[in-house]
């Protein structure tokens, strides 16, 4: 599905937000000249044939896997990029991630965590290298349910950088890489796991801005392949697990989010009815999502509007009463799978390992636990508000030629009391706000009436003229 062609230009937002979208000097010599401070004192697991499957083109990859059949089970080994090996505690790149947080993905250049020699470089593992990581190996049951876990230092050897197309294109034709065919038993495994939990699992199509030659850029809604959901549960396994041995050890890092209101719930369902979809007031929202393709126009809005029931994530730092855990996931759950992306992934990884090793967890991390969660609570708001601007300038851009024009579109919820409604317009995808109060649910056209790119701001009228 493509969004028409248009002009855009993402620096002004950069700006506005002030996300650092570069480097110093310094800073670049400093990530070049960083070495394995662990070297010598890793398994040597090189023998693991582990491959990478990333979108097309990314370098910054912190994560490999490869898994095996074990009796009526399976062995899967999971390798994440051991960034804390090559940064040093007080030091300029430390400083400077505490300030970034994480990495912030704008549409046309990402505004980085760390520079591109750790990040796309020396710490990322690229295939057919020899890199440091730190290996979770997970036994798994029949049922896909965790038998048994470890985690260490190792030296790792990427085998192939794989791309979704291609894995999906693979997996349509029969013929998967041996490292990972059993990647797709084990993803639908996990996922019967997460219903058993009520967990609610988001498949939001991926936008990738492509450059056209003369300028303009043309902003493409990427299929959500099936392989992506399977990949991801093998980074959501290893997130419960961290979770569940922080909560266990009371110490480390929860990522935490209550359950969504009984209000918001009711708000969801009734779009969902408005949108088309039958809903039984019996079925789990996680069960229904699960089945709702994110590749069509109405799709994608309920997936999008799914979002709003997972609002108010946070962070907390252990040794905490009565932690939380996290609604989406159904159970304790930490970041500890994307540390060239994510600042607290390092700290939280780092925990698991002297929980999992029997030693004291580094001085560095519990001294910085305040300021890791201070960081990932400002930057985190941050990212998905600059996530949002982005997106409102596209629609802005996209469809200020065609001010004045008709579109087809669904009411989702309407407002007698300040004479507007919320509407999804089906071509492009776009959810919108419409004057008017036509009756919910009905499928009529509305008037775009408002695309001020300056602004970023997109409105509808009813009845069209």
């Amino acid at each position: 599905m493509k969004l028409y062609a248009a002009p855009l230009n993402f620096r002004p937002i950069a700006a506005e937000f002030e996300i650092p979208t570069a480097f110093t000097p310094e800073l670049h010599a400093e990530a070049a000249a960083a070495t394995d401070k662990f070297a010598g004192q890793r398994r040597d697991a090189r023998e693991i044939p582990l491959v990478t499957i990333d979108p097309v083109g990314s370098r910054d990859l912190d994560q490999a896997v490869c898994i095996e059949q074990k009796d009526s089970g399976y062995r899967v080994y999971y390798a994440i990029a051991d960034v804390a090996a090559f940064i040093e505690p007080g030091s300029a790149l430390s400083d400077e991630s505490l300030v970034r947080g994480q990495t912030i993905y704008l549409p046309d250049e990402p505004a980085r965590l760390h520079p591109e020699e750790l990040s796309e470089g020396s710490a990322s593992l690229l295939p057919d290298v020899d890199r440091p990581a730190v290996l979770w190996t997970f036994d798994l049951d029949e049922a896909g349910e965790v038998d048994n876990v470890h985690l260490e230092r190792a030296l790792v050897h990427s085998v192939a950088r794989l791309d979704y197309d291609g894995v999906q294109a693979d997996l349509d034709a029969g013929r998967m890489h041996p490292s990972i065919e059993h990647l797709p038993a084990v993803g639908k495994l996990r996922q019967e796991s997460s219903l058993r939990r009520h967990a609610i699992n988001l498949r939001l199509p991926s936008v990738r801005v492509e450059e056209l030659e003369d300028g303009r850029y043309e902003l493409q809604i990427e299929p959500r392949h099936p392989i992506m959901d399977y990949n991801s549960e093998i980074s959501l396994l290893t997130g419960m697990a961290a979770g569940q041995m922080m909560e266990s050890a009371d110490t480390g890092f929860l990522r935490t989010l209550r359950p969504a209101t009984e209000e918001s719930e009711k708000v969801f369902r009734d779009e969902v009815h408005a949108l088309g979809f039958a809903f039984d007031a019996d079925m789990p929202i996680g069960e229904f999502l699960s089945v709702v393709n994110p590749d069509t126009p109405r799709g994608m809005a309920v997936q999008r509007e799914a979002q709003k029931l997972l609002r108010g994530a946070g962070y907390v730092a252990l040794p905490e009463k009565d932690p939380e855990v996290h609604a989406g996931i159904g159970g304790y759950y930490s970041h500890v799978t994307a540390p060239l992306r994510r600042l607290i992934d390092r700290y939280a990884t780092e925990v698991c390992l002297a929980i999992s090793g029997g030693y004291e967890v580094p001085s560095w991390v519990t001294e910085g636990a305040p300021a890791v969660v201070k960081s990932m609570g400002r930057t985190s708001p941050l990212a998905n508000s600059v996530d949002r601007a982005c997106l409102n300038l596209t629609e802005a851009t996209v469809l200020a030629p065609w001010l004045g024009q008709n579109f087809d579109g669904v009411v989702l919820q309407t407002n007698p009391e300040s004479a507007q409604s919320r509407i999804f317009i089906i071509e492009p995808p776009v959810l919108g706000q419409s004057l008017g109060t036509p009756e919910e649910g009905i499928e009529t056209n509305f008037s775009l009436v408002r695309a001020d790119v300056q602004t970023r701001e997109v409105a509808f009228a009813w009845p069209a003229d």
